[in-house]
């Protein structure tokens, strides 16, 4: 059984998420590639010496580009702060190895072109973290949906909606500097990939954008609480997407409706393990929306859990991109959802930066898909 060494690029939230995964991801799945825990690389020696000894690494370093140089890292995960996608992605390329890179890709658009072109210009695998979308529930209704279970999508309405930022008297960290990790760039990104998933790619957006708490502790907010956006699918469909950061009482507020001409189907990442169906059939008097629990006969499930009802977490969404990205590299072509992906996210994302300049509806130009 062939193994490969797997070098992370920071070891906070998603390093560690990505670094479990990595270790699991073979017993779950059984797969043909199985990854070995080579280096981690962080902002200093010391803080990566830390997280070698907690996740399991062979080896640490402070300076990122060894980790990339390394012959021994055959693969290389990016979980590193948006602004140094770009310059890592660079010396990826040029080792010509396989890459998996955190969403938001880049700090602005223009990075996230060139983090595209510097990919598919080198040949190399390539993949972006949209995790949620990978949920068993989520797989279940995309199939639905694909399927034509609930007919014509007429309408989408998605929020990505947490209250982390909710305080006012929270002090001005690291979220409050630079537009890649306000609302727009840390959270809206995953719902818009869950709308285009679903439904498909948007040819026309309305938007507002706004910080709620301008100041924090004194200091001033550099990006933005939340923002909104009415769109326009190619399929003709309307649709109304939400994202905020200081929505209230809302810890993980991923949530989708999806309307059809023929049903219904609404999903909550509070309650990842299930889905809401409707369907237009049978009896007036006996229809109404269905809980469908998931279990062994949904996407992914199976390898977790063999009981119905039993249900898969967080870690298990990484798990499951784990399993995708080495089945990318097995195969040697990208597998969805690749940085070209990403890229899509980010341009709807500044078609709505730029409706709310404008004040008017922003076509969406460059092809999504």
């Amino acid at each position: 059984m062939a193994e490969i060494g797997i070098g992370i690029i920071g070891g906070g939230y998603m390093g560690k998420a990505h670094a479990v995964a990595m270790q699991a991801v073979g017993a779950v799945f059984d797969t043909a590639l199985r990854p070995r825990l080579e280096m981690v690389a962080a902002s200093s020696d010391q803080s990566a010496e830390r997280y070698a000894k907690s996740f399991g690494f062979a080896r640490s370093t402070g300076d990122w580009r060894r980790l990339v140089a390394d012959p021994r890292v055959e693969a290389v995960i990016i979980a590193s702060p948006p602004e140094t996608h770009l310059e890592i992605m660079r010396a990826v390329a040029r080792e010509g190895k396989p890459v998996f890179c955190e969403k938001p890709l880049g700090a602005c658009l223009n990075d996230a072109r060139a983090m595209v072109d510097l990919a598919e210009g080198a040949g190399v695998v390539n993949m972006i973290g949209f995790n949620y979308i990978r949920t068993p529930a989520a797989q279940f209704a995309r199939n639905l949906i694909a399927e034509g279970a609930i007919g014509d999508v007429t309408w989408f309405r998605g929020e990505h909606t947490e209250d982390f930022y909710a305080d006012p008297d929270a002090p001005a960290t690291w979220r409050a500097k630079g537009q890649s990790n306000g609302c727009m760039g840390d959270l809206a990104p995953h719902m818009v990939n869950a709308a285009l998933a679903l439904i498909g790619p948007v040819r026309s957006v309305m938007a507002e954008i706004e910080t709620v708490h301008k100041t924090r502790g004194g200091d001033p907010v550099e990006n933005d609480d939340q923002g909104q956006i009415m769109c326009r699918f190619t399929s003709g469909a309307m649709g109304h997407l939400f994202f905020s950061r200081t929505a209230t009482g809302r810890k993980m507020g991923y949530i989708y409706e999806v309307t059809g001409t023929k049903g219904a189907i609404r999903f909550n990442q509070e309650d990842q393990n299930s889905i809401w169906l409707y369907k237009a059939e049978g009896p007036e008097a006996e229809r109404g929306f269905k809980q469908i629990l998931t279990g062994p006969a949904h996407p992914d499930y199976l390898p977790f859990c063999q009981g119905p009802g039993h249900g898969t977490g967080y870690q298990d969404q990484i798990i499951i991109e784990a399993r995708d990205f080495l089945s990318a590299i097995e195969a040697g072509t990208a597998l969805w959802p690749t940085f070209r992906d990403g890229l899509a996210a980010s341009e709807i994302i500044e078609a709505a930066r730029q409706s709310h300049r404008a004040g008017a509806w922003t076509s969406v130009t460059t092809p999504q898909g």
